[in-house]
């Protein structure tokens, strides 16, 4: 067994040290690039008859690309993109659906899940008691910092009979609409 102490860990570097290769071919590519610029500007000139040193134009070449690293190395990073505000609302006042909303998804999930539960019962065993436990369970451990499984009789107590029952699966019919707003209403006042 190997003792790893404070200087251990801050003496070592898990990054090896850049290697000079690379460095080596960056300058290289920086050469190659200046030279054909070079290439191409002393045609140019010859094309209209000016005289200029070829070696005063690659260094000329060799110093802008890098100048051109040096300030892409310095540079701020860029600003994060910024969204402009635009009213979730059309003109009639509906709520248009084509804006990504996280709490617009959650609703639409559950208003589909709402939905179709109305007349599958087992759609309703197997899918919507879950998430409305889930629910449940999330309001318990936000509010009184239990779950119904962690203290089931104190879980009982806070959510009632009816609501207990009906989230252990002993009902004997799926919830209707007005079901749905009696078992959400004893949620929200957990």
């Amino acid at each position: 067994m190997s003792d790893f102490g404070l200087d251990a860990l801050l003496g070592e570097d898990d990054d090896p040290p850049p290697t000079t290769n690379r460095r080596r071919f960056v300058w290289l590519r920086y050469g190659l690039t200046a030279a054909a610029f070079t290439a191409v500007t002393v045609v140019g000139m010859r094309m209209f008859n000016i005289e200029l040193s070829v070696w005063a134009i690659f260094a000329g070449f060799l110093a802008l690309l890098a100048v051109r690293r040096v300030t892409t190395q310095v540079a701020p990073p860029p600003a994060p993109r910024r969204h402009r505000y635009r009213d979730t609302a059309d003109d009639a006042g509906r709520y248009r659906s084509d804006e990504r909303d996280a709490l617009r998804g959650a609703v639409k999930s559950w208003e589909k899940a709402l939905g179709r539960a109305g007349g599958d019962r087992d759609w309703f065993r197997q899918e919507l008691l879950p998430m409305l436990g889930e629910l449940a369970d999330e309001r318990l451990r936000q509010r009184h910092g239990l779950t119904r499984a962690s203290d089931p009789d104190r879980a009982r107590a806070l959510l009632g009979e009816p609501l207990w029952n009906l989230l252990a699966g002993k009902g004997r019919r799926s919830p209707s609409p007005k079901d749905y707003t009696v078992i959400v209403a004893e949620l929200e006042n957990l």
